[in-house]
């Protein structure tokens, strides 16, 4: 649920803010998290207010900011003043720890899910937002939409020897090798999903899949849903336009990786940790 504050109550309260510029977000020049403070603080947000939406927590083990998030979505407005400065979701993302990282991703969802219905998908008329749960509803026909979650599997391959990485096409030019991923299919299991994504795009078969954790990721609507796999057969083959390169990488010479703020990054530590104990 956002729920619209006033600007009286914007006026005399303090809080955390996620600031969305087209694709980035608003943070102050040198610092790597959101700004904190009262709204008087963000002279360029004096034609937002009315914009302006509190981000209340998931739940009582999320409420650690102790202060509110506000969310503000200025479209494709840029902000021109010296001491701030627009930087990518991503890297931002990678910058925090667990709490701030959901926090900022829960906020860039809900932004993609209002700037992608503004009009009713059922008839195409204009929504309007519902003021007592996050949803966007139609008057003209009843439709109700919700942000869209989209499950994703994510999957870690070793053959207690050495760790299956694979690079993206996306990520060839930062030369950077990931555990394999992808979005499940219309009735499709997670377990299925596993075994169709990794043939898919390395070609080869695993066995004994363990559950290992999940992430919210927000690029743009996942749940990611994480897998530890062994290899069970088969030569590595490259998916075209999906697979630049993948390889068995033994421990002590791994290529660039993600970060461990992400789940493919804890994906790789807790594989690594299984082949050392072997």
């Amino acid at each position: 649920m956002m729920i619209k504050q006033n600007m009286t109550q914007l006026d005399t309260r303090a809080g955390h803010w996620v600031i969305v510029s087209k694709e980035r977000i608003i943070i102050r020049k040198g610092e790597k998290t959101i700004p904190s403070g009262h709204v008087s603080q963000f002279n360029f947000l004096t034609s937002y207010l009315e914009d302006v939406h509190e981000l209340p927590p998931l739940s009582p083990d999320t409420d650690v900011l102790n202060d509110p998030v506000y969310v503000v979505d200025m479209g494709a407005e840029m902000v021109q003043e010296e001491e701030w400065e627009a930087v990518p979701l991503r890297h931002l993302l990678y910058e925090q720890q667990t709490i701030i990282f959901s926090v900022i991703g829960r906020a860039w969802q809900y932004v993609h899910f209002l700037r992608t219905h503004r009009f009713c998908g059922k008839c195409g008329s204009h929504t309007e937002r519902v003021n007592w749960e996050m949803a966007v509803h139609c008057h003209r026909c009843h439709h109700r939409s919700y942000p869209r979650v989209s499950p994703c599997i994510i999957v870690a391959i070793h053959n207690k020897q050495a760790l299956l990485l694979a690079k993206g096409v996306r990520h060839k030019e930062a030369n950077m090798y990931s555990t394999l991923a992808g979005f499940v299919e219309s009735g499709e299991s997670l377990e299925e999903a596993v075994h169709r994504e990794v043939f898919e795009e390395v070609g080869v078969k695993v066995k004994n899949l363990q559950y290992f954790d999940s992430q919210p990721w927000p690029f743009p609507h996942s749940i990611m849903v994480g897998f530890i796999a062994e290899y069970a057969g088969g030569d590595i083959r490259c998916q075209e336009n999906e697979i630049d390169d993948a390889q068995w990488f033994k421990p002590d010479a791994l290529p660039t990786i993600p970060p461990r703020v992400s789940i493919a990054g804890k994906l790789i530590e807790e594989t690594l940790s299984i082949i050392e104990n072997q």
